[in-house]
């Protein structure tokens, strides 16, 4: 039938074409975020979680043990809520959290890993202890009228509210920071976080975990 080749392959460039432009917009758009970090409801076995600690045992369970470069005191664990401590290890594990080792050690985790590892964290007993800290009375001071918007996640003194978020109360004032500039640069992903430290110049990061520092709560390990 006179056209008939012609027609075929013009349809068959037609074709090609499209699927092309598909392809291309696809590889184009923007993945889609992953959904936001929850609590692992997995039910924590503390004697396993102890075995499998004995790696974080060698930094955080030292007393004031320092995170080399950069340099800041390595946060305490003792009294921290599990729930808590299970959306951290997941953080560190799909990579929204920043610290090369702690994404190392995460990545070869389970579920059921990191529920065990937060129940054993979570029971360890101690004295309530304030953080290492170096502020002045000033800026702790400062730190509190400050931290008035905290208070709905972190609680009254940083003792949190509800177990999937943070206790702040005796954390070390120099992770504090720390971890409030990793917020504040994107270095750490939370959707409710960031946009609450955005605003947020040094001063007042600084004054905010010198606040929380200065509040007895989490502890050593005895």
């Amino acid at each position: 039938m006179p056209g008939s080749k012609k027609d075929f392959w013009t349809s068959l460039v037609i074709g090609v074409a499209a699927t092309m432009a598909a392809s291309f917009a696809r590889a184009q758009a923007p993945a889609a975020p992953p959904p936001p970090l929850a609590p692992i409801t997995l039910k924590g076995d503390v004697d396993r979680g102890r075995a499998l600690a004995e790696t974080c045992e060698g930094c955080h369970g030292v007393p004031n043990s320092h995170n080399a470069y950069p340099s800041y005191n390595v946060p305490k664990l003792g009294g921290q809520n599990a729930d808590y401590i299970t959306v951290a290890l997941q953080g560190y594990r799909r990579g929204t959290r920043s610290h090369p080792t702690m994404q190392a050690q995460a990545a070869t985790l389970s579920d059921q890993d990191i529920a065990d590892i937060a129940a054993y964290f979570a029971t360890r007993t101690g004295e309530p202890e304030t953080g290492k800290l170096a502020a002045s009375a000033m800026a702790i001071e400062e730190g509190k009228r400050k931290a008035v918007a905290c208070v709905q996640c972190h609680g009254e003194n940083g003792v949190a509210a509800t177990t999937q978020w943070p206790t702040l109360a005796g954390q070390h004032e120099s992770y504090l920071q720390h971890a409030l500039a990793q917020y504040k640069s994107g270095a750490r992903e939370s959707m409710i976080m960031k946009p609450m430290i955005a605003s947020l110049d040094q001063d007042a990061i600084d004054e905010l975990a010198a606040y929380f520092a200065s509040q007895p709560y989490l502890h050593s390990f005895d």
